[in-house]
């Protein structure tokens, strides 16, 4: 938006000196459903940089990412309520904090390392790049959007915007991105989305290290010329973290003051899980390859002891080039489904068959959406949309909700 700045942009691009800034907004509201009707709005500002010491130096020590993020506004998931929150960028202490702050580095065409505070979501399960864009944060769902969100619930996953000391390696064993096999460690804090926790650097909270290894594969072409792309990730973790097995959770889903009974909570230590995703580029324009549409499917399995989402599935569709005069917007249409442990909802059935009364049955959470991506600029993203949730909450209680959102970003 900001331009190249009388030169200067370029001119400190040219020295390895990349600047970076972004804005980005959500809104949404339920006039349809949940607890009562409501509207809420968050927004996110991103100011980074990404230093090519190579470039500035002369000595190749590798490239300094640094990334400030500043989160404020409310999110409408708790008011729904929502297990998944319906705001991409809602969350993590909606305060301003370190995001990035490591020096990647390459080693020729085979390895790719960095080391740092650095987030779990850049490197694992991450979404595959289609057109430029993040595949995934073509919606405004952050059960979508950035990764499988059963992944950060379920575990010690580190996500955006949250930094955590980690490191991982990428060894691409034929030079190009036809392989990947990469593993990683990151300190895993519970606290760290906290807001009084923003600035934190050292390991005071740690409860563990998430060590997530993955393999993936990419199949033909590129976005507009050969054989329609095909990409594969297939990935698990352990996280050696002690906690509370799947019924420390359970009270997170009834009204105040029921009775649970003797609840069978007992620590587990070692938690783990794995993933599966994949997207397929299911055409492409003759006449203009750079439209195209592109389906994807994820799928996340958590240790049963533990894990609140045991199954969960992503999928979607996107396509690039709406209108003949539209190359660059895009229509999305996808969803999730999240299925809860059946240990809460055998546990509550046997409660409810005794005559416990006032119990809430837990069962799953499952949602739509379907939204416009308007460019009218290539700085400049406005983003409709509807969602329409099954079971807000997870259980009966509430009616099925209809979400009208909107999503604005701007890239300085």
């Amino acid at each position: 938006m900001t331009g190249d700045w009388g030169g200067l942009r370029t001119r400190l691009q040219n020295m390895g000196i990349a600047l970076q800034g972004h804005y980005l907004q959500d809104s949404a509201g339920n006039p349809v459903g949940g607890r009562g009707k409501t509207v809420r709005y968050a927004h996110e500002v991103g100011i980074g940089a990404d230093i090519n010491f190579a470039q500035l130096t002369g000595h190749d020590i590798g490239v300094f990412h640094v990334l400030l993020t500043e989160r404020a506004g409310a999110g409408i998931a708790r008011q729904l309520p929502a297990l998944n929150s319906p705001q991409e960028i809602y969350g993590s202490g909606e305060t301003i904090r370190f995001t990035r702050l490591s020096l990647e580095k390459q080693f020729g065409r085979y390895v790719d390392s960095e080391i740092g505070w650095i987030n779990t979501e850049n490197d694992f399960a991450q979404s595959t790049m289609h057109w430029g864009m993040n595949l995934y944060c073509q919606f405004e769902s952050n059960a979508i959007c950035g990764m499988p969100q059963a992944l950060a619930s379920n575990a010690g996953y580190g996500y955006y915007p949250t930094a955590h000391p980690g490191a991982f390696i990428k060894l691409f064993p034929f030079g190009n991105d036809r392989m990947l096999v990469s593993a990683g460690i990151y300190n895993v804090d519970p606290t760290i989305s906290n807001t009084g926790y923003a600035w934190k650097l050292g390991l005071h909270h740690t409860t563990g290290v998430y060590l997530p290894f993955q393999i993936g594969w990419h199949l033909g072409g590129t976005d507009t010329e050969g054989k329609l792309p095909t990409n594969f990730k297939i990935g698990g973790y352990w996280d050696t973290s002690e906690v509370n097995n799947v019924f420390g959770q359970l009270a997170g889903f009834e009204t105040a003051h029921v009775d649970l009974g003797n609840l069978p909570i007992e620590k587990i230590r070692g938690r783990y899980g794995g993933w599966f995703e994949g997207d397929q580029m299911l055409q492409r324009d003759a006449k203009d390859p750079n439209r195209s549409t592109v389906a994807f499917m994820s799928f996340i399995w958590g240790d049963p002891r533990t894990a609140i989402s045991p199954y969960f599935v992503t999928w979607g569709v996107v396509r690039k080039g709406t209108f003949p005069s539209r190359p660059n917007d895009t229509f999305s249409i996808g969803g999730k489904f999240n299925f809860l442990n059946p240990k809460l909802t055998n546990y509550v059935g046997a409660l409810q068959g005794a005559g416990y009364p006032g119990l809430l049955k837990p069962s799953g959470e499952h949602a739509g959406e379907i939204n416009y991506g308007w460019r009218p600029s290539p700085w400049l993203t406005i983003r409709p949309g509807v969602q329409y949730i099954w079971h807000p909450g997870g259980t009966n209680r509430y009616k099925n909700a209809l979400l009208l959102d909107l999503e604005t970003g701007v890239t300085f």
